[in-house]
């Protein structure tokens, strides 16, 4: 399987045992979520923002407006880093001390190229709609060119990249193991609920297959 190289930078120090820099296994990882964190330096300052996004084989494709500082400044060439985390569980030893979570976790590193082709960006929102919710890109209108027009759309290749990943039970102190304390893992699940209509939504308009697919797929 093809790796990341492990650097300086991707190096995963404390709990290496847990990390992985296997590309396939880091890319399940995104492509389990559409919720990412990046951060950047502005000015001497760091800073970080929650956004969507979509991957397509060694690219990752945001968005945002014009006017959008982070924007401004990644696409300027600045270096980007972001994280996608997946809470599987919490993990709940004999001590406080050894509490923990099962977690999913890959950061990311790379550049970012602004996407200034009217083609190249519908694509790209088309891959973070889709990635948003299965099936919705052809149920909504379009971008149109107003829209377009003020929508930044960034490409970051993806230049280096780790992981860490949680698994299993609690490890207590080999002492503990004799308390008459309960021990285990409480499992965490992302799930859809029923969907709700928009209040303005007009009389007649049933829900939208993708909502109704991925709240009956919660379902199972």
């Amino acid at each position: 399987m093809t790796q990341f190289p492990k650097e300086a930078k991707n190096k995963v120090v404390r709990g290496a045992k847990r990390a992985t820099y296997d590309k396939e296994t880091i890319y399940e990882i995104l492509d389990a979520g559409f919720l990412c964190h990046i951060s950047f330096v502005m000015n001497g300052e760091p800073f970080m923002i929650p956004t969507a996004y979509a991957r397509s084989g060694d690219k990752i494709y945001i968005h945002g407006s014009v006017k959008s500082r982070a924007i401004k400044q990644t696409k300027a060439g600045a270096p980007i880093c972001f994280c996608v985390t997946h809470l599987d569980g919490l993990v709940l030893a004999r001590s406080a001390f050894h509490h923990s979570v099962n977690y999913r976790s890959a950061i990311i590193y790379g550049h970012a190229n602004e996407l200034v082709v009217d083609a190249g960006k519908n694509e790209a929102l088309h891959l973070i709609t889709e990635n948003f919710l299965k099936g919705r890109w052809n149920e909504v209108r379009q971008p149109n060119q107003k829209e377009l027009d003020i929508t930044s759309v960034l490409e970051i290749s993806i230049e280096s990249a780790s992981a860490k990943i949680r698994t299993g039970s609690p490890v207590d102190d080999e002492e503990d193991y004799a308390l008459d304390i309960w021990a285990g893992t409480l499992p965490v699940e992302t799930r859809y609920a029923a969907p709700v209509d928009d209040t303005k939504l007009r009389p007649g308009i049933a829900t939208s297959p993708s909502a109704k697919l991925a709240w009956e797929e919660s379902k199972e």
